[in-house]
Formats: structure tokens, sequence, C-alpha cells
């Protein structure tokens, strides 16, 4: 894929490549809701078969959709970048039929590291989850752009 765009533009039609080819974010229902340079929102609607023993969304599954809008956010820049370290802080429970939003923000970058936080919010707009991600880039770009 070639494209020529800005940079608002290219970090959208980075996180679409990126979920295009993406098994988990189909997999579980993850929807694009925006993208652009240094920042990306994901979500999903929390299902029966996410939910842990105690009836609340699983903390693996906020934290994969979090960790993909991370994804999407440290890729925006057009060079192939990877998690290289995570964590996750759980707030608040969310529940089966739930909407959850997650909005991953660049807060650095620095050569080939990058600080991103992700706020998973619940329909409410209570803090479900806060996630924070070291990004490290490995090079190449994502897309090809012609330039």
């Amino acid at each position: 894929m070639t494209v020529r765009m800005n940079d608002e533009a290219l970090g959208k039609a980075i996180a679409e490549q990126l979920f295009s080819a993406e098994g988990t974010a189909k997999a579980w229902d993850l929807k694009l809701e925006d993208a652009g340079e240094g920042w990306a929102r994901a979500s999903m609607v929390v299902r029966d078969d996410m939910l842990n023993g105690h009836g609340t969304a699983h903390g693996g599954m906020i934290f994969a959709l979090a960790d993909t809008a991370f994804a999407w956010a440290c890729n925006s820049h057009n060079v192939k970048t990877f998690a290289q370290h995570a964590a996750i802080s759980f707030l608040s429970p969310a529940h089966s039929g739930e909407r959850l939003e997650a909005e991953a923000r660049e807060q650095s970058l620095s050569g080939r590291t990058g600080v991103y936080t992700v706020n998973v919010l619940g329909e409410d707009g209570r803090v479900v989850a806060i996630f924070q991600g070291l990004s490290r880039t490995a090079g190449g770009p994502v897309i090809e752009t012609g330039e």
C-alpha cells in the first residue's frame, strides 16, 4: 500500500492497516474509532465470553483493548514499533454488554523510545483502567508513503 497524506491522516491510515492485518482485534470485535499522529482510540463491547470468574470483564481483555490502542498510536509515525514494556492498573470493573473505549496518547518520544498512556473508560465515563506503555522502534515503514 502506497499513500501520500498529512501526519494525522497517515496516523489513521497506519492504524487501519494494522487493524486489517490483526486477527485478535477482529476476534474480539475491537473497533478502530479514530487515530492520528501519536494517538489512537479503540473500543469494544464486553461479551459474556470475556468475563472472569467473578462475572466482570477479564483483565486480559481490558489489557488487550488498551494494548491495541497503544500499538496503533506508537506506530503512527510510520516506523515499525513494538511494545517494550507495559503495565496496567485496574480501577473499576466492567460488565457484560458495556462498551469500553481506550484512548492512547503519546507522552514522550525520544530516539527509539516512546512513552504512552492509555485511559480505558466505561460507557458512563468512569476510568476502568490506566495502561502505560513503553515502545521501541525496530525500523522500516509500516506502510509505503511514496516519499
